[in-house]
């Protein structure tokens, strides 16, 4: 028996990856030393792993951006609006493939399939699969690199051709079968070369296996892997799923492949099902990730240890590597740092490289019996025995509350017609009205004043002080831009779902649980440890501070219940859907507070609503109507005249805008710049009844559009919406930009809206006084 690892935390222990990268980018480290900082995080990575006992350490799996990014740019997939000249690819186009530049947007930013991971998405062109070849091999450089400088055989790391197709854009499902075999050369050769330098192992990655899968895809799939291994026989590849089970378990272990890898974590009972009906070939080796890889919890080591038995029924043991169920990407890198939490919490944590630990005890177990390691067995037992009777984790209050809710209680007062007619009334606000998504920059100045108060140099008087003055400050920069519903700002928050957390029982906050979100973003996900309770308003002060500086309405700006429990990391002794009904409650409450002080337009942001997905078809329908159900609960409380609005981006909207619309949100602000408007034709062949904003330009690029670039993306969103329903604003909210860019853009966006808006009033007038109609009538 093996222990093995598919990826590590890319970030270091105290974000040195993320502070190399934005120092590469603000010109502060040339290229020469970014790549040496890169390099040196890269082999501690390694080492480390080595160090904690795993038998298999990947390569590969490090990244100076994005994994598929990297795996897009390795074959030459590189738009053409870079201006990729071939051979190996530059930073230069490299970052503006991730962030854009003054030339070119940058390329589609999406979710990794449910997790709070953003993944760059490569594009296909006709033009584009004619230039395919090997920039560079990747995997073989990085297994080079280890060996070389810390003598590990690493095992290298790859996404696998089905994957990466499934994930790409710009083909149609006719073309699917082609595109697809123009990459599989290019993996063959990756394979021989692998071959050629000795390496025994490679795992390639296909997690597209945890989706419902159709028949015909997976005959596909099938053919794809009847072929790659004969290109380097003398190669094993460790053929790896995870984030579910796999639905065609008998057809995959028919492949000729050398090992499998199945989640026995979030796939635990189906693919435990697999096992026991058609069991395990005899030729390869299983994989079994039997440790959470999403969450931070530590794990129960007897019911792990009762789980490899149970593998073992089927597999022996000098045929199983155990591993984390997935990457290890989506948790914090070590527990070392935290110091301030309770005794209890703190002993029940386990980040990257103390799931390596339990991995390296379960496999020693298996091995040598319990031996020099039962003290860590019983630590484990011990702190898990005082976790369950812990006291502070349960709250009769809220308990009740979530017994007492009623359906009334799920619905608003009127329908949407009568509102948005009540609500214009009062507003009188122009058509295409203007607005932002919530946030402005956090600059180097905020985040000073908050280590201040943080460190106690500031006291919390001089602390708000200080964020009143830059709600003002942007309040006066909005009016000067010309925007319609204005916002605070945002200043006061570090985080969209931390912030809120910080005020509501229930919650735990890490010192250095950091994650990657996408490139050098990163955040630091609360604990959901216990029940959620609301303690007092959150941010009723800022907000109607801000309204009392302007005329305009300024927006009340809430995280939504679904996002606040996708975006952390959740207690599981309850359903999820438990734990984000009490959250929804809880935000029921401030959005009455908000009310009740004379705020009249509330956002409640969900841009993880959809992210959340099931990745198995008959899962999701059931996610869906509890999502929704919560969104109601917090914000069905409000009168007619106030008007709900919400958030959502970087998810597949084209098929669910019918769940959208139940959400019964006044107006919803979605992303399209960055899919370069497709979403607009979704619009064509489907009605959307409500308000709706199709975010016009990529915030997640410092690059700042043109006033006719905007205009166009208005102009081609009315060919299919309704101008009294559109609202026109950035795709996201504007936290991580620059001041500067900032105030470029929106002016431009505001420009854009009256430039549009002009037109559609001249039209209006020609209309009214029967020119427009007699120049119709005289065409025909």
């Amino acid at each position: 028996m093996k222990s093995s690892n598919l990826g590590y935390p890319r970030i270091g222990e105290k974000r040195e990856w993320k502070k190399a990268l934005e120092s590469f980018w603000n010109g502060e480290i040339d290229e020469k030393i970014f790549l040496d900082t890169m390099q040196s995080i890269r082999l501690n990575h390694i080492k480390k792993q080595r160090e904690i006992g795993i038998d298999l350490v990947p390569v590969g799996d490090f990244t100076l951006y994005d994994h598929m990014l990297d795996t897009a740019a390795m074959f030459g997939f590189i738009p053409e609006r870079f201006d990729y000249q071939g051979g190996e690819v530059p930073l230069s186009v490299y970052f503006a493939m991730a962030r854009g530049n003054e030339k070119a947007p940058a390329c589609e930013m999406t979710k990794w399939f449910n997790t709070n991971y953003h993944y760059i998405v490569p594009e296909w062109s006709k033009e584009q699969s004619s230039r395919l070849h090997i920039t560079e091999n990747k995997p073989l450089k990085d297994f080079r690199e280890a060996k070389e400088k810390l003598g590990v055989e690493g095992k290298p790391v790859l996404i696998g051709p089905y994957t990466f197709m499934k994930l790409s854009k710009g083909y149609d499902e006719k073309q699917f079968s082609y595109f697809l075999s123009l990459l599989l050369p290019l993996y063959e050769q990756i394979l021989k070369e692998l071959e050629r330098e000795g390496v025994k192992w490679i795992q390639i990655d296909e997690p597209i296996l945890a989706t419902s899968l159709t028949k015909k895809e997976m005959e596909e799939f099938v053919s794809v892997y009847e072929r790659l291994p004969q290109a380097a026989p003398n190669l094993k590849m460790m053929l790896q799923t995870y984030f579910e089970a796999v639905d065609w378990y008998e057809e995959l272990i028919k492949l000729p492949v050398s090992g499998i890898g199945l989640d026995f974590v979030y796939g635990l009972e189906k693919n435990l099902r697999h096992l026991s009906k058609s069991g395990f070939p005899e030729d390869k080796v299983l994989a079994a990730g039997v440790i959470d890889g999403r969450n931070i919890w530590r794990t129960d080591l007897s019911a792990a240890s009762r789980l490899v038995e149970k593998i073992l029924h089927s597999v022996p043991s000098e045929r199983l590597w155990l591993q984390p169920s997935n990457s290890l990407l989506h948790v914090p890198v070590t527990t070392t740092y935290e110091k301030t939490l309770p005794l209890n919490l703190q002993q029940m944590l386990a980040f990257a490289d103390e799931k390596l630990e339990e991995l390296v005890y379960l496999t020693e177990r298996f091995i040598d019996g319990e031996g020099k390691r039962a003290h860590y067995y019983a630590q484990n037992q011990q702190a898990l025995h005082l976790w369950k009777k812990d006291a502070s984790r349960y709250n009769a209050n809220v308990h009740k509350e979530c017994e007492n809710l009623t359906k009334a209680q799920l619905e608003r007062a009127s329908s949407y017609l009568v509102r948005q007619k009540k609500q214009q009334e009062i507003s009188q606000l122009p058509i295409l009205p203007t607005t932002t998504i919530g946030s402005f920059p956090q600059t180097a100045e905020v985040r000073k004043a908050r280590q201040k108060l943080k460190k106690g140099e500031w006291s919390q008087p001089q602390y708000e002080r200080f964020i009143e003055a830059e709600i003002k400050r942007w309040i006066d920069i909005q009016e000067k831009i010309g925007l319609d519903v204005l916002v605070h700002g945002e200043f006061e928050r570090t985080d969209m779902v931390e912030f809120f957390a910080e005020k509501l029982g229930g919650f735990a906050f890490t010192e250095n649980g950091w994650v990657q979100s996408y490139g050098s973003r990163c955040v630091r996900p609360p604990i959901i440890y216990g029940d959620v309770e609301f303690l007092q308003p959150m941010t009723v002060k800022e907000s109607v501070y801000a309204q009392s500086l302007t005329e305009k309405i300024v927006k009340g700006m809430l995280t939504g219940p679904v996002t606040i429990l996708n975006w952390s990391f959740v207690r599981d002794d309850l359903p999820r859907h438990k734990v984000a009904e009490q959250i929804a409650l809880a935000l029921r409450n401030e959005i009455k507070a908000l009310e009740e002080s004379g705020i009249s337009v509330i956002q409640v942001d969900e841009p993880a609503l959809l992210e959340g997905l099931p990745l198995k078809e008959e899962k999701k329908q059931e996610y869906l109507e509890w999502a929704v159900r919560m969104f109601r609960v917090a914000t069905s409380i409000v009168k007619d005249e106030t008007q709900i609005h919400t958030h959502m981006c970087y998810c597949d909207f084209s098929s669910y805008l019918p769940v959208i619309n139940q959400m019964d949100a006044d107006v919803i602000s979605i992303e399209t710049s960055r899919s370069h408007g497709e979403m607009i034709s979704v619009f064509a062949k489907e009605t959307y009844p409500k308000g709706i904003g199709l975010g016009v330009y990529d915030i997640h690029s410092p690059r700042v559009p043109s006033v006719a670039e905007m205009a166009e993306m208005i102009e081609r969103s009315l060919q299919v919406l309704n101008p009294e329903q559109f609202w026109v604003n950035p795709d996201c909210g504007l936290k991580t930009r620059k001041e500067q860019e900032t105030v470029a853009s929106l002016k431009n966006m505001v420009a854009a809206a009256k430039l549009v808006r002009a037109r559609l009033l001249e039209e209006k007038k020609e209309w009214e006084e029967g020119k427009r109609y007699d120049a119709v009538k005289t065409s025909k």
